[in-house]
C-alpha cells in the first residue's frame, strides 16, 4: 500500500471532553491511516473510545487536538458547515438503529438525503439503490412493514445515494440475527470488492470483524493492536444475486426486482407487491 496516498490519516489525534470539573481523555494521541478500497473493523470495550473515533473520521465532530486529513483535504479545523459539505460528498452513514423516519417509505427515506442536497431525479436514484440491495419490490414499504435485516438494507441504499466513497457502520448488525446479519456482510462485502468503497465498521462482534481485512483494537483511547485479517470469512451469498452484483459495477441498467428472501419476507408480515 505504500505507493498509495491514504484516504484517511489522522495524526496525534485527541478527543478530551469536560465533565463538570473533570476531563475526560476519550481519544489519546491516535495515529491512523486508512487507504482507499480498505475493509476495516474498529473493535474496543464500552469507553475505549471507538464512538468517539468514529465521530471524528465522519466528519461529525473534530478534534481537540492532531490533525485529520480525510482524501487529501484537512478536515481538522472546519466549520460545521464545511464539515456538512465533506460529509454529503464523501461519506455514507449506516447506524444500529438503522434510523429511518417511521412514517415514510423506504424510497422516501433513501431520497432525504437528496432532498437536502437539492438534486433532481431523486427517485430514480431512490429506486436503484433499492433495486441494489434487494428491495426493488418494496420500495413502498414503511419501516414497520419490513424486517429488521431489510431496514438495514434500506439504511445502506441510502448511505450509498450519494455515491460515497466511504461509508462508515457502526454496529450495523447489532440488532440482526445470524442470518440477517451474514446478509448485510454480504451487501458491504460486494460493494466493497466490486465499487471499491471503504468500509469502516464499528463492531463488538469478533464474528463481524473477521469479515474485514483489518482490525483496529482501542482501549483507554488508544490503538492497542492494528492487524491484518489472514483469512476473511464469506457471508452467505443468500441475500445476493448475481444480477444484484452486476448492477454494483453498472453492467446491468434493465434491472428486474431481486427476489426477497423467505426469512425477511415471512418477518414483514405481507407477501411483497409487485412493482
Amino acid at each position: 500500500m505504500s505507493d498509495r496516498k491514504p484516504v484517511i490519516e489522522i495524526s496525534g489525534v485527541t478527543k478530551v471532553y469536560q465533565m463538570g470539573d473533570v476531563e475526560v481523555n476519550a481519544l489519546d494521541g491516535v495515529a491512523l491511516q486508512v487507504f482507499p478500497g480498505e475493509m476495516v473493523a474498529i473493535m474496543g470495550p464500552s469507553g475505549s473510545g471507538k464512538s468517539t473515533l468514529m465521530n471524528i473520521l465522519g466528519a461529525l465532530d473534530v478534534p481537540t487536538s492532531g490533525s485529520y486529513w480525510l482524501d487529501g483535504q484537512d478536515v481538522s479545523h472546519m466549520t460545521d458547515d464545511q464539515l456538512a459539505e465533506v460529509r454529503n460528498r464523501k461519506i455514507g452513514f449506516v447506524f444500529q438503529n438503522f434510523n429511518l423516519l417511521p412514517r415514510t417509505s423506504a424510497v422516501a427515506n433513501v431520497e432525504l438525503p437528496l432532498v437536502y442536497a437539492g438534486v433532481h431525479n431523486r427517485r430514480k436514484r431512490a429506486i436503484a439503490a433499492l433495486e441494489m440491495v434487494g428491495l426493488g419490490q418494496r420500495i413502498h414499504h414503511r419501516p414497520n412493514e419490513l424486517s429488521g435485516g431489510q431496514q438495514q438494507r434500506v439504511a445502506i441504499a441510502r448511505a450509498l445515494i450519494n455515491d460515497p466513497s466511504i461509508i462508515l457502520a457502526d454496529e450495523p448488525t447489532g440488532n440482526l440475527d445470524s442470518r440477517s446479519g451474514a446478509e448485510i456482510m454480504h451487501i458491504f462485502q460486494t460493494l466493497n470488492e466490486e465499487r471499491g468503497i471503504t468500509i469502516i465498521f464499528v463492531t463488538h462482534e469478533p464474528d463481524i470483524a473477521e469479515h474485514t481485512r483489518r482490525i483496529i483494537r482501542l482501549q483507554d483511547g488508544q490503538i492497542i493492536s492494528d492487524n491484518p485479517v489472514k483469512n476473511p470469512r464469506r457471508a452467505s451469498d443468500m441475500a445476493y444475486t448475481r444480477r444484484a452484483r452486476d448492477l454494483v459495477d453498472g453492467t446491468v441498467t434493465d434491472v428486474h426486482p431481486l427476489p426477497p428472501d423467505h426469512h425477511d419476507a415471512g418477518d414483514a408480515g405481507e407477501p411483497p407487491k409487485q412493482l
